[in-house]
């Protein structure tokens, strides 16, 4: 299954010298949060604008695949959030070759475009 984390691109620039992405979310990391924050593709219009309207920085979103995590050592859980709604959370850091892809991305009108 394909998941999505929206990133700050000078912390994934940051993953890509270290060889390991440890950013839950904005300004905290994996040791502070204890997982990453992740959605699924039909979650991470809302994630966007609920989390990064306004931001000026720029952006990238990373394409990851639930399996391709796990057996790489990541394990992922889809936790509850709220009553019915849950999310995908990583629980280590993703070291960069498990990500399948990095966008480049925006948001454009409240509406992320990658």
């Amino acid at each position: 299954m394909q998941i999505l984390h929206i990133a700050l691109l000078p912390d994934w620039e940051d993953a890509v010298a270290s060889g390991a992405y440890r950013v839950s979310t904005i300004g905290r990391t994996i040791d502070e949060e204890g997982f990453i924050h992740a959605s699924t593709p039909e979650q991470v219009q809302a994630t966007a604008s609920r989390y990064y309207a306004g931001r000026p920085e720029a952006l990238v979103v990373l394409v990851m695949d639930t399996e391709r995590l796990e057996a790489g050592g990541v394990p992922v859980r889809f936790d509850e959030v709220a009553p019915g709604v849950e999310f995908p959370h990583l629980y280590a850091g993703v070291p960069v070759a498990l990500v399948d892809d990095v966008r480049p991305a925006a948001l454009v009108d409240g509406v992320l475009r990658f």
